[in-house]
């Protein structure tokens, strides 16, 4: 067999999307590349890139003692089938259950702490045991990659990491794919006070949905011109929650819900801002695509955010769990001329180009699996 690549992860799309030209990388190596993902939609196009698709089912939120150490023993079970010479985890469930499988099978191992995840901003029962099976986990890691200095600084403290870490910007961006897009004209008077907010977000409490919400409505209500648009899917355990509330904006006009899209390019082309009120970020992979695109970014002020950005440059903050400090940055975004916004956008643009080519990613993983 040959020399193989072991990936892990919860997410088929975000793997993809964020992550194929590591994938591309390793094979351009001669690696065969190993994909171990939950399908949902995107496996044809990760076997498209010349990796082999191996069908995982596991649930991405919640912890089942029974389903979760199913998991552990299917891990450990690709291990000793396919004897791959290095696994990669991402996000909390791979990176726990493959590091626990890698070290039963005495595989190496690199894990990637993509965000701390709502469990482990939260200090509880809950908190506690993730810590402690994260120390199990991560004991023997090669490497530990971290997305912001905040998160290393956390996982050191509580004891989960002891070994060698490395900070790495995020997911990075292809800054090919995402290339900067003309700003949306200023055709007449009264297009430059027509301004479309963009947020991409999954619809939960964590991401800021309450506060966007509470915002959109507000600031529609004294600027009637002005729109809020907003992709992302349910969470199916506050579904019945949020959505009452997104169809009350969507019919008062303050609000357009486009649900899970794959063609988010067209929609960061056609805005004038994005807007990412997350209470927690590892990297935000939105705000760096949205700068990618030459648009103005309004986030919270927290690490994961605030390191995407320039505040007052390339883009403004708000205090995080705050809809009236969001309120107050989208009235001070409006208040802009038009070309101030426009160039908000190109020094976005040029920050990402200086410090998050997705290529600095790509060479780190293949510096440490000495590729």
């Amino acid at each position: 067999m040959a020399s193989c690549i072991l990936i892990l992860s919860n997410s088929d799309s975000g793997l993809y999307d964020f992550r194929k030209e590591v994938l591309q990388a390793l094979l351009a190596k001669g690696k065969k590349v190993l994909v171990s993902v939950p399908d949902t939609g995107y496996a044809d196009r990760i076997r498209a890139l010349g990796c082999e698709y191996l069908p995982t089912s596991f649930e991405r939120r919640g912890m089942n003692p029974f389903k979760d150490l199913k998991l552990l023993l299917f891990y450990r079970g690709l291990m000793k089938r396919y004897r791959p010479e290095a696994v990669l985890t991402y996000t909390i469930k791979p990176n726990i259950y493959g590091g626990l499988a890698a070290r039963m099978t005495k595989t190496e191992y690199l894990a990637n702490i993509t965000g701390l995840g709502t469990t482990l901003e939260h200090d509880g029962p809950l908190q506690k045991m993730i810590i402690l099976m994260y120390r199990t986990a991560l004991k023997k890691a090669s490497c530990v990659f971290f997305q912001n200095q905040g998160n290393q600084d956390f996982m050191r403290q509580k004891g989960c990491v002891s070994g060698k870490c490395r900070i790495i910007p995020g997911s990075g961006v292809n800054l090919s794919e995402h290339h900067a897009e003309a700003y949306p004209p200023e055709t007449d008077p009264a297009a430059e006070k027509r301004v479309v907010f963009l947020s991409i977000m999954r619809l939960m409490k964590d991401k800021g949905i309450d506060e966007l919400l509470a915002a959109a409505e507000r600031v529609h209500g004294k600027h009637p011109e002005t729109v809020f648009r907003l992709l992302g899917a349910y969470e199916e355990e506050t579904k019945a929650y949020y959505e009452p509330m997104v169809e009350r904006l969507q019919e008062s006009g303050a609000l357009e819900y486009y649900g899970y899209r794959d063609d988010v390019p067209r929609f960061l082309a056609e805005c004038h801002a994005l807007i990412h009120p997350s209470y927690h970020e590892g990297m935000s992979n939105v705000l760096l695509e949205a700068a990618a695109t030459a648009r103005p970014v309004l986030a919270s002020a927290v690490e994961g955010c605030l390191d995407t950005f320039e505040d007052g440059v390339s883009g403004m903050s708000f205090a995080p769990k705050d809809a009236r400090d969001l309120e107050r940055a989208a009235e001070a975004f409006l208040a802009l001329p038009w070309e101030k916004k426009r160039e908000m956008g190109q020094k976005g643009r040029e920050y990402v180009e200086k410090r998050f080519d997705r290529r600095l990613v790509i060479d780190a993983y293949l510096e440490e699996l000495k590729l």
